[in-house]
């Protein structure tokens, strides 16, 4: 028995395919949806020389009601566009297909607003490049397509699209994962306390000298197919950089905003790549709320009793609030804001934390009281493993501020006592071929975890003097490894970028408020007559310090999660509550990837721009430095460290 096709659409695509399909099936020829749909449809084919998005939302609308699955073939700006097949109820939509098109394109914020706005596209009529032989190409393949999914095959449309380029007629299909925020096939669960729940499970390591649960061989095949392709992908390019003295490589997160580079350094260009791509979801995670739907809109004074106290993860001055333009207001308890749930591990309870805490790019600017970075964004192979490193992270940039600020003559490390065999490779690599001497310093603060300061020294004449980067692990040897990695995608690459802008520079040396962005931090270090600035670190002459002697912590499990246990035993003798925050979406559960963002009231946040420091309501900068023995009392606001930090 033959199937039905519906064909909506007009036009040489609608006529080839038509009379491609008539001779095996009944077609049912329809100019557009308000004609009806007729009920013995099997299949129903969206077809158009043009680009109309009007149609396309149509189409969602009216088949999802009926629960015909139905294709579509288009032409746009000179491309041919077949797919995906979609089936009303299932996730990956027609809709979440063009979001991710458009996003990996370069026109990305024009395309999205043609999209938004239907009257646009409407008025394009047929697209000019829609040849004969472009549009018989299309028809064939889709013939082939429709005999695929009427038979029960294989659709090769099924989660893909195809594009053509009608002037080459070079073609390719492309995945997309489906858009968690879809309005058409997204189901978001509501956020909930039930939902924030934590509840530690076992997390072996993958072997007695690993921290993590799940090798990355293992996910190897499944991450670049889901996650990176150059037209439909959650990261749509991949760059390797050949000058540093290690493998980097770096994918590209595209977002209507711009670019956003996120990169891998390990000691292999295939293995950088994957951690590039790992590191691209987390922070497509951190964006914003794509796992479950924001619904508490409240003030904190009605909220005081389940919810996190802003002021206690570290506020702005009154000094910058008052300053003309400053883009936040200062925390008003009685104004209504957004709040998710997360759950403190110190209480073992749910907990409100505000949204654009939870998340560093939700963009309330109206509501926003702090500026929020990454910082404590981790992505893993477990639950426990993302709060594991999370707390990492946390910990790595409290360390290296709480140096800074207090300005702390931290011991140096030999890193030839290390005993490891490939970090003196790694020394020395960075000596012969970037020409930079390595200094190491123990900035491990009260809660005992191993926290390094690394600090390259320029040997050569020309290119950053002084480049900072920091690193904190159970394992003191991989905190400083990453430390080292982090300093070499720096090294010989920023060099031609600093002698062009060095005048630029030695400005933000004599006035600290032009330091605006994340780079001139870094950059601003490169500058021999800042050097000074770390004289605190550089001019302490005693004798170096073996990673025998400075490091104490002790880890022998075979399970992630006793380490994080152990961790968590430390922070409560401290009183420093560890609040997680689930941030892991449909994108990443499908991999059985986690993504967390941690929040450790207290810790000092990492922030870009001298303008946005946040130090108001956090005492450890002032105590510690005392319990720490690195001075006699505590200290002052006055004395803390009022330069800019040198963080890359």
């Amino acid at each position: 028995m033959s199937s039905f096709v519906l064909i909506v659409g007009e036009g040489g695509l609608a006529e080839l395919v038509s009379n491609e399909l008539s001779a095996h099936h009944q077609v049912i020829r329809k100019s557009n949806f308000e004609e009806g749909v007729p009920k013995n449809t099997d299949l129903a084919l969206v077809l158009d020389d043009g680009w109309d998005p009007s149609v396309h939302q149509k189409a969602e609308e009216v088949l999802k009601k009926t629960g015909i699955p139905w294709l579509r073939g288009f032409v746009s700006f000179g491309e041919g566009i077949v797919g995906p097949l979609v089936r009303p109820g299932a996730a990956g939509c027609s809709q979440c297909a063009d979001m991710r098109r458009l996003m990996g394109g370069r026109d990305r914020t024009e395309m999205w607003e043609v999209q938004q706005r239907p009257d646009v596209a409407r008025g394009m009529g047929s697209d000019p490049w829609a040849s004969s032989n472009g549009l018989l190409q299309m028809a064939y393949l889709i013939g082939v397509e429709v005999q695929n999914i009427l038979q029960g095959e294989q659709a090769y449309s099924k989660g893909k699209v195809y594009l053509t380029d009608l002037k080459t007629l070079n073609s390719s299909w492309h995945s997309f994962l489906p858009n968690p925020l879809c309005p058409v096939c997204g189901e978001l669960p509501d956020d909930s306390k039930a939902l924030a729940r934590i509840s530690l499970q076992p997390s072996p390591k993958v072997s007695s000298n690993s921290f993590r649960c799940r090798p990355l061989d293992e996910m190897k095949e499944a991450i670049v197919k889901d996650y990176l392709d150059n037209r439909t992908g959650l990261l749509n390019s991949k760059m390797y950089d050949l000058v540093p003295p290690f493998a980097d490589a770096s994918v590209n997160l595209p977002m209507l905003a711009g670019d956003e580079g996120t990169a891998g350094r390990t000691h292999s260009y295939e293995e950088s790549v994957l951690t590039a791509i790992l590191e691209g979801v987390e922070r497509h995670c951190g964006l914003g709320p794509r796992g479950k739907r924001t619904v508490v809109h409240d003030s904190f004074r009605n909220l005081e009793n389940q919810a996190l106290n802003p002021l206690k993860v570290g506020v702005h001055a009154k000094e910058q609030y008052a300053q003309r333009g400053f883009p936040f207001k200062s925390f008003d308890p009685d104004r209504s804001i957004n709040w998710v749930w997360g759950y403190s591990l110190l209480e073992e309870r749910p907990i409100l934390v505000p949204e654009l805490l939870a998340y560093y790019s939700v963009g309330h600017r109206s509501q926003g009281f702090i500026y929020e970075t990454s910082n404590g964004c981790a992505l893993g192979g477990s639950l426990e493993e993302a709060i594991f490193y999370g707390i990492m992270e946390v910990v790595e940039r409290d360390s290296f501020l709480m140096t800074w600020y207090a300005k702390l003559n931290l011991p140096r490390l030999d890193p030839f006592t290390a005993d490891d065999q490939e970090l003196e490779l790694m020394v020395e690599r960075m000596r012969a071929v970037a020409g930079y001497d390595l200094y190491l310093y123990n900035s491990t603060m009260e809660h005992g975890i191993p926290s390094i300061w690394a600090m390259a020294k320029n040997r050569k004449e020309k290119g950053l003097n002084l480049i900072c980067a920091a690193g904190a692990h159970l394992d003191p040897v991989r905190a400083v490894k990453s430390a080292v990695h982090e300093l070499a995608g720096m090294m010989l690459n920023l060099d031609e970028n600093f002698e062009e802008n060095q005048e630029e520079y030695e400005r933000m040396l004599h006035d600290s408020s032009l330091v605006r962005q994340m780079s001139d931090h870094g950059m601003l270090y490169g500058l021999p007559q800042a050097e000074e600035r770390l004289s605190f670190l550089l001019d302490n002459n005693d004798p170096m310090r073996t990673f025998k002697e400075e490091f104490k912590w002790k880890s022998n499990h075979t399970d992630l999660t006793d380490d994080l246990q152990d961790i968590l035993q430390v922070f409560r003798q401290l009183n420093l509550d560890v609040i997680i925050v689930d941030q892991s979406t449909p994108e990443t559960i499908r991999n059985r990837l986690h993504c967390v963002k941690v929040l450790i009231p207290g810790m000092l946040p990492m922030t870009f721009g001298h303008h946005l420091t946040r130090l108001t309501g956090l005492e450890r900068v002032l105590q510690v430095p005392m319990e720490l023995r690195f001075t006699n009392k505590p200290l002052t606001p006055e004395q803390l460290n009022p330069y800019p930090h040198p963080f890359p």
